[in-house]
């Protein structure tokens, strides 16, 4: 469907261009969605930042997401996180560790300067895609806080039922598809590599993001 993230990206910005003219804040959600969000951020002529969230992995299956923690320690957790084994020690243990990685992340890719403020901004949450909308929620939770003046979430693909989970948490959703039948985000994708950590501050270094 998408031959990679920068395809995916150009076509976000055909969906989003109402709002060039308005500065928006493009927030990639680390790693995969920044370099979208940098190409994003051109086109409309905003400005560019990360916004910092962690899954919550179950037991034994750490890429199964039964929640999420956002830079604040606020906490989603999923109702099926009972059944994939996650209880009350195990969900406090985790979100301990993620915020670790958390705290980590904001001293490695924004070292340089402190987050941009969305008080007042348009706010646009990228990501490559949506499974379970944990960590969407997450950070839309996070940016709510911070009073944006409108808060849109932007993604190139997620399963239907998902998109109706996340609606509440923004004011916006733009998904160009949603296909009953999804597995993986990186299914819909011809080129879907790992983007790394360095990868991720050379795009946010102060002569890429300006």
């Amino acid at each position: 469907m998408f031959a990679d993230r920068k395809d995916a990206a150009e076509r976000l910005v055909s969906a989003l261009s109402h709002y060039k003219g308005q500065n928006p804040l493009i927030l990639g959600i680390p790693r995969g969605a920044v370099p979208m969000a940098c190409v994003i951020a051109e086109r409309l002529a905003g400005e560019v930042d990360v916004v910092l969230v962690r899954k919550l992995g179950a037991p034994g299956n750490p890429e199964y997401a039964i929640g999420s923690v956002d830079e604040s320690g606020w906490s989603y957790v999923s109702q099926d996180a009972p059944a994939a084994g996650a209880d009350e020690g195990y969900i406090a243990a985790e979100k301990a560790r993620q915020l670790e990685t958390i705290e980590a992340r904001r001293e490695m890719f924004t070292a340089h300067r402190a987050s941009i403020d969305p008080e007042g901004r348009v706010v646009i949450v990228v990501d490559d895609g949506l499974a379970t909308g944990a960590t969407m929620i997450a950070a839309l939770h996070a940016l709510r806080a911070r009073k944006p003046r409108r808060l849109i979430c932007a993604v190139p693909v997620a399963p239907p039922e998902t998109i109706e989970r996340v609606r509440p948490y923004c004011d916006e959703i733009v998904c160009l598809d949603a296909p009953q039948r999804f597995y993986a985000v990186g299914q819909f994708y011809g080129d879907f590599p790992q983007v790394s950590d360095a990868e991720v501050v050379e795009l946010l270094s102060p002569k890429n993001s300006g």
